[in-house]
């Protein structure tokens, strides 16, 4: 019944379980998936990536990019948008773990369609071929078992006429800011080691736009990670010595005490910014925006900070205090990718201090969090069915 599901729906031999699309740039294969009535689907945002494109949010649309041309779709409706006309699908659209599944038809026969002086597709052989483009064997995994052409944006927190907190037991002169970029620095080269392309907000002491940082991660680009230090407020807690730790946290509802109380160590930054630019993170917008941005990338930015915290835990000499949700965080709010803020320890607290202003702890904190950042990129890789040719799996 399926397979003659997927014969009338498409008027043809029923999908191969692979989808194969050769570029320029190399070969890929995506898993060809089924939706509830056995129709076959394939993923919107590999898809794109492979032909050089991106997804977006376009409120309730999902935008597919390709060749600079927008195909919008509207989940669970059979039906798309290009160039404001609405057009048919045989087969509507679907939404799985918060991302886009557009119909095998997009492929097969949408695109060559539409771009056919780019692309044509081989029906028997499940091949969607870029003009120009030899059948060449697919890109080679790097050393660590990622494809190449990850994107990722690091953070280092603070900067310039912002210094971050004091640091109750960081020598006079050093503050917030010193280690974040020192940490930030390290981290670009562990993860450019791991053959992951690296943007930074800031490479030497200046103050980035609070509200343009995560930005920098756009639709190429697959994490967010800014770099903190946490402090307790000395005159508030007389035990402030004994408290040691890292946690990471992530754009959520969950908001917990100690949550609350970081947001607004790090929301104090935004004191430097227009009031133009606070409405982007307190107005009325703002709420719509985050909304937009946890329906999506909630499940991938928690994931992402559960491998950094399993990461650190091992190299760390505090306690490893999770993942935690908070929903006025103004460093992650503007992001439209997954995205996460790590504090890397407390500067109130001596042996934490002492860590975070070591050399040797400096570089353990890079490696562990280049290493969970690669377990998060073979992650996605597996979810979203991206694969090598020739691969092992």
């Amino acid at each position: 019944m399926i397979g003659l599901a997927l014969l009338l729906a498409f008027g043809g031999p029923v999908p191969p379980s692979q989808l194969v699309i050769t570029t320029p740039r190399g070969e890929t294969r995506l898993a060809v998936t089924a939706d509830a009535g056995g129709r076959a689907m394939v993923a919107a945002l590999p898809l794109a990536t492979a032909l050089g494109g991106g997804v977006r949010v376009d409120g309730a649309w999902t935008t597919v990019v390709i060749s600079r041309q927008d195909f919008s779709f509207l989940p669970y409706a059979a039906l798309f948008r290009l160039n404001d006309r609405l057009e048919p699908l045989a087969v509507a659209s679907i939404e799985r773990d918060d991302s886009l599944f557009v119909p095998y038809q997009f492929v097969s026969e949408i695109l060559p369609r539409y771009l056919g002086e780019l692309y044509q597709f081989d029906r028997s052989a499940g091949r969607l071929v870029q003009r120009g483009a030899a059948a060449a064997p697919g890109p080679k995994r790097l050393a660590n078992g990622l494809l190449p052409g990850h994107v990722v944006t690091v953070d280092a927190g603070h900067g310039g006429a912002d210094p971050g907190n004091p640091g109750r037991f960081f020598p006079r002169g050093v503050t917030e800011k010193d280690v974040t970029l020192k940490v930030a620095l390290l981290l670009e080269k562990e993860l450019t080691r791991r053959g992951i392309t690296v943007r930074m907000t800031r490479t030497t002491d200046v103050r980035p736009n609070l509200l343009q940082r995560a930005p920098t991660c756009d639709a190429s680009c697959d994490l967010f990670v800014s770099l903190h230090v946490d402090a307790l407020d000395t005159r508030k807690r007389r035990d402030y010595r004994s408290i040691s730790g890292f946690s990471t946290l992530i754009i959520g509802e969950e908001n917990s005490a100690d949550a609350d109380r970081v947001a607004r160590t790090e929301n104090e930054a935004l004191r430097f910014e227009s009031e133009a630019d606070q409405d982007l993170v307190m107005g009325p917008l703002a709420y719509i925006l985050k909304d937009l941005q946890m329906n999506e990338y909630l499940r991938e930015s928690a994931r992402a900070g559960a491998l950094m915290q399993a990461n650190l835990e091992p190299v760390h000499p505090g306690t490893n205090r999770g993942v935690k949700q908070r929903n006025d965080l103004a460093v992650l709010n503007t992001g439209r990718r997954p995205g996460v803020l790590v504090e890397m320890g407390y500067s109130s607290s001596p042996s934490d201090a002492a860590f975070l202003l070591s050399a040797d702890g400096q570089r353990q904190i890079a490696r562990a969090l280049a290493d969970a950042i690669v377990d998060y990129l073979l992650e996605f890789e597996w979810k979203s069915g991206v694969r090598a040719t020739g691969a092992s799996q």
